[in-house]
């Protein structure tokens, strides 16, 4: 099966020095990029330098030392080459609206770039895959595509892994609908206003905060009452994406209060 894309849709995946959205960084990055029009899948892999120790526990799990990055380029160098080919397409990955795309953000920013999500749409395989059999890339790979996953935790093996596993969805599940807006609405884990879900929408479709002391409470009302939260949160060690959203907020706030 073919996606039915309307556009260009990038599938990509990071090795990075940790799991730490903003304090970690990218080592590696693959991607796959699949057109709709029918031309040959763009894909590339490159390493980069992190411009920071890569631990060792990391290493063990991607096999990328110090020495092996200590001439790459780092994300600055990069950034805007990459941009450009982000630019005008959606994303899918494995686990990327929670983890990849966040720290994509991260990068981006210090770089100088601003990612802008606004219009695109994010297929997250693993969401999908949770979903319909609740289990992890290589058994996802060996479920849908019968196939044993070699060099899994390497960039570029796991990124055609989860290109082909959402090909092997799709084949799977008929009531899957092939198209990137349907795939984005589905790979969604709730109703999440940013992509670490730190605001989600309540049964009145009001964004309200998924997390700390005020869960579950309207963002607007916090944001009203007790502005110094959202400079908190400025400060606090959040993604790039969900102080977005918290500024867009209490932006419209200030707005509500000038009228």
């Amino acid at each position: 099966m073919k996606l039915n894309l309307t556009r260009p849709i990038i599938f990509f995946d990071l090795e990075t020095t940790g799991t730490n959205v903003t304090r970690d960084r990218i080592v590696e990055f693959s991607y796959i990029k699949v057109y709709p029009d029918g031309r040959p899948e763009e894909e590339k892999c490159r390493r980069i330098n992190p411009e920071m120790h890569i631990p060792e526990e990391s290493t063990k799990v991607h096999h990328i030392t110090d020495d092996d990055v200590r001439d790459c380029p780092t994300f600055r160098q990069v950034a805007k080459s990459l941009a450009d080919i982000f630019e005008g397409c959606d994303v899918a990955g494995y686990n990327s609206n929670k983890f990849d795309v966040p720290m994509l953000i991260e990068e981006f920013a210090r770089a100088g770039i601003s990612f802008d999500v606004a219009g695109r749409r994010f297929i997250d395989v693993q969401n999908i895959f949770h979903k319909m059999e609740q289990r992890t890339l290589v058994a996802a790979y060996k479920f849908y595509c019968g196939k044993n996953l070699e060099g899994a935790h390497s960039a570029v093996a796991d990124t055609r892994a989860t290109y082909e596993v959402l090909l092997g969805q799709l084949d799977r599940y008929p009531e899957l609908k092939n198209d990137v807006d349907s795939l984005s609405e589905f790979s969604r884990i709730g109703r999440n206003v940013d992509l670490a879900a730190r605001f989600v929408l309540n049964d009145k479709d009001e964004p309200v905060f998924n997390f700390g002391k005020y869960r579950d409470r309207p963002v607007k009302e916090i944001f009203r009452r007790e502005p110094s939260f959202y400079h908190w949160m400025m400060q606090g060690d959040f993604p790039k994406n969900s102080k977005d959203v918290a500024t867009r907020l209490f932006y419209e706030v200030q707005a509500e209060r000038r009228k």
